[in-house]
């Protein structure tokens, strides 16, 4: 049988699943920048144009971007960034909380020494961002060490889902770690603690380390929404 000719090819295809995959990527990176802000409207028109794509695949971007939990589409109003709301980000902590205390007992078990000299060199880098007052460069190495952390315990469910939850708080502590200059050089020391704890082998220490960490974490993104009247009310929202 003849193949369709109004079908479209499998280079068709998979060069507008590649177009889909990098505008998604691309509109994803703005938002964990904070380029595209918390209740941003997306015009899918602009969006192509500032891309140099058809519709579609923008279209298509913003359909997997909304099931990655960083967009959302309103009737009769259009695609917007998600604004997360205080409770959810609590509701996310929390979770997120049990993941990373799980994640440090494993790899304070199983972390081998290559490992460690790279998740040193993260922390050193970090250290060197905090010096240099790079706010930016720090929150994204800050995002680089726990992923690594993730990572390195191998369970692809678990960095699937601890992704997600990452991606979604990020929507509502982005502004409020950058604009705070108190928070890196604070949690910075609290990350060299984690390495050096998960190096211990002591698991129950490891997790107590990240516990704390964690805390403080919180509480440093809620003492920064209590300094910035707009990102307070921005977090109640929605």
């Amino acid at each position: 049988m003849n193949p369709n000719p109004t079908s479209p090819s499998a280079i068709e295809l998979l060069q507008s699943q590649s177009l889909t995959t990098l505008v998604q990527h691309e509109i994803e990176r703005l938002i964990m920048a904070g380029a595209l802000t918390p209740g941003t409207k997306l015009n899918e028109i602009e969006v192509a144009g500032r891309l140099g794509v058809s519709r579609g695949p923008v279209r298509e971007a913003f359909r997997a971007l909304e099931e990655a939990g960083l967009l959302r589409t309103e009737k009769n109003r259009g695609v917007f960034v998600r604004v997360i709301s205080l409770e959810e980000a609590e509701e996310i902590y929390t979770l997120r909380g049990v993941l990373d205390e799980f994640v440090a007992r494993t790899l304070a078990e199983s972390i081998t020494s290559a490992q460690l000299i790279r998740l040193r060199e993260s922390v050193e880098a970090m250290h060197i961002a905090v010096e240099a007052g790079d706010s930016e460069a720090y929150y994204r190495l800050n995002l680089a060490f726990h992923d690594a952390l993730v990572e390195m315990v191998g369970n692809r469910k678990l960095i699937e889902t601890y992704r997600r939850l990452v991606r979604e708080l990020s929507l509502f502590r982005h502004e409020a770690l950058t604009g705070d200059t108190s928070a890196p050089p604070q949690s910075a020391r609290e990350h060299r603690d984690i390495v050096s704890a998960i190096a211990s082998r002591d698991p129950e220490h490891a997790a107590q380390v990240t516990r704390e960490h964690l805390s403080r974490g919180r509480a440093r993104i809620r003492e920064a929404l209590a300094r910035a009247p707009g990102a307070a009310a921005q977090a109640k929202a929605g």
